[in-house]
């Protein structure tokens, strides 16, 4: 299983969640962070990710090699992460066959009626628990 954390600007969310992810699965489970910039990979690396590579060709060539994508919003928002996300890379993680969890954060204007705002910590609690979830079925599936 391949996990790829996508995370632009200075890779804040994507570290945090990077961090959670490899203390919660097993250590079989690889993750790629795809950062919209190498200071956002950087930080995703440091945090633990198995491989890291950043800007638009690097997420458009890997959004089709990962089983989930996981990060902010944002990653399917053209011009998200104060612009660093561009159309080409909104639309490929969008239209990637892998399955997206995402947090809901409101940074790209963009509001989700029914979602409750809650603390960054509570999103990635929940967002682990949800890729636990994931696995869990894969697994049962195979």
């Amino acid at each position: 299983m391949r996990i790829a954390v996508i995370d632009g600007q200075g890779g804040g969310i994507g570290r945090v969640i990077t961090e959670r992810l490899v203390r919660a699965l097993p250590p079989e489970v690889e993750i790629l962070a795809l950062g919209t910039n190498a200071t956002a990979t950087a930080g995703m690396l440091k945090a633990g990710a198995n491989e890291g590579a950043s800007g638009e060709s690097a997420l458009l060539y890997n959004a089709e090699l990962v089983d989930l994508i996981v990060g902010p919003l944002g990653a399917v928002v053209a011009h998200a992460f104060m612009g660093e996300m561009t159309p080409a890379m909104a639309a490929a993680v969008a239209g990637s066959r892998a399955r997206k969890i995402l947090l809901p954060l409101n940074r790209s204007n963009v509001d989700l009626v029914g979602v409750a705002a809650e603390p960054l910590p509570h999103l990635v609690d929940k967002l682990v628990v949800r890729v636990q979830r994931y696995l869990e079925a894969e697994q049962a599936v195979r």
